[in-house]
């Protein structure tokens, strides 16, 4: 999804969450919930492209040849418009019976009814074929409300071969330290003359932020959705940036704002303007079907030897969730149940939605993918195994979370704020935002 429409929707959705969800009411205790003895239709919506919809579409119809009785009319949008629709549904009663989320919106929704508590359904829907502290991000107030469908690490991503092209040795990421990896950057652009520099650097998403503060031994939310992010953990996460800035080792505040939001095909990383990049790496594959002509690696982030085991997390590129307002809560938890379960489905989504977070899904998907795939799903173990507990999920009101680091990222860059002038207003504001939506 490109940043820019990702942000232009998260400011366009916000008015409509803090006033259609809140019309959604108290779900109902869905423990009674059975399956019908006639025949039943399902809805089911979701965002994406062309090819997302046609393989969810070929995994509907699998659906439907084993549940001959249960028919699931879809609906799909872009990302643009997704939320908005949603929002007025749910307002309206007629929220789709099973819908794909994003972690943004979960709280907002669990925390006003208007989502199953799939807790209550465990004879319709079996999830533990996924790790435990993948799940969790699901959860609400100790509750499951949504399933991950893919999960993703935040990696870096080298260009290996801007590295032999300027004969710049690649450091060895199993191993890397801070200083290592400036090194690298460094002697990228040095190499190059300029012509490429070393990395493009963090500063605008929360994936990197929660990566980074993990890193420090903080994080952003606590478990009661406050905000208790360190002032000073953000001020040295755009500090960092300016660092590799006024270094030379990442393109200046101008180039960076004239890349920012534009499609993956015409970012730096993709076009061989820099070497180095803080991702999700759930856009590694996009990245090298974008660029053919280069080879790509992913790797975990550098850290110190006093850096705190764990801080790397397999956070969900989306998931699946069930409407309380449903008629057939039975059949749409076992609709989510097929959806994470069989193994027709793995084959059918790929990775379109990112590397399946569930491991039995990983298994029968991997003898059928391709190198850049099979190395982002090394990543994703990589992750697993690394990895600590999930961090709490971003509570009610925070959604804007994206637009207001990418604005005082901005303001960092271009010295219209100082780091800690930022982090304390940031903070400010997010927590400004949470505390009005409670």
């Amino acid at each position: 999804m490109e940043r820019r429409a990702r942000r232009v929707a998260l400011a366009g959705t916000a008015l409509a969450l803090s006033v259609s969800v809140a019309g959604c009411g108290i779900a109902p205790d869905p423990a009674d919930a059975e399956l019908s003895e006639g025949e039943v239709t399902l809805t089911m919506t979701w965002w994406g492209a062309d090819a997302r919809h046609q393989s969810t579409l070929d995994a509907i119809k699998l659906f439907e040849e084993k549940y001959p009785r249960i028919t699931v009319e879809p609906t799909y949008a872009d990302w643009g418009g997704y939320w908005d629709r949603l929002a007025t549904t749910a307002a309206a009663g007629d929220m789709p019976d099973v819908v794909q989320f994003d972690q943004l919106y979960l709280s907002s929704y669990a925390g006003r009814g208007a989502l199953l508590d799939l807790d209550a359904v465990p004879e319709f829907l079996d999830a533990s074929s996924l790790p435990d502290n993948v799940l969790a991000s699901g959860e609400v107030d100790g509750s499951l409300y949504a399933v991950p469908i893919g999960v993703a690490g935040n990696g870096v991503v080298l260009n290996t071969s801007l590295f032999e092209k300027y004969d710049v040795p690649v450091p060895d990421t199993d191993t890397w330290t801070w200083a290592e990896f400036d090194a690298a950057a460094q002697a990228i652009t040095e190499a190059s003359g300029g012509k490429v520099r070393g990395l493009s650097p963090f500063g605008a998403d929360s994936f990197s932020l929660e990566v980074f503060a993990r890193q420090h031994g903080d994080q952003i939310f606590d478990a009661e959705g406050d905000v208790t992010i360190d002032p000073a953990t953000v001020a040295a996460y755009w500090q960092r940036e300016l660092d590799w800035i006024e270094s030379g080792a990442a393109p200046d505040a101008a180039a960076l704002s004239e890349k920012a939001g534009v499609p993956l095909d015409q970012g730096d990383t993709v076009v061989g303007s820099t070497a180095m990049a803080f991702i999700a790496a759930g856009q590694f594959t996009a990245i090298a079907a974008a660029a053919p002509d280069f080879e790509y690696e992913v790797a975990d982030w550098p850290a110190d030897p006093d850096t705190p085991e764990g801080f790397q997390y397999p956070k969900p590129s989306m998931y699946w969730a069930a409407s309380s307002q449903s008629e057939h809560p039975a059949e749409a938890a076992l609709l989510i149940d097929f959806l994470v379960n069989d193994p027709q489905v793995a084959r059918a989504f790929g990775t379109d939605r990112g590397i399946p977070a569930s491991e039995a899904f990983q298994e029968a998907l991997e003898p059928t993918l391709d190198e850049p795939a099979r190395k982002l799903l090394d990543f994703t173990k990589l992750v697993g195994e690394r990895s600590g507990d999930a961090p709490p999920i971003t509570p009610n009101g925070a959604s804007e979370i994206e637009t207001m680091l990418s604005r005082y990222n901005q303001q960092v860059q271009f010295g219209k704020l100082s780091p800690q002038e930022a982090a304390a207003a940031f903070i400010e504001e997010l927590q400004s935002a949470v505390d009005a939506a409670g």
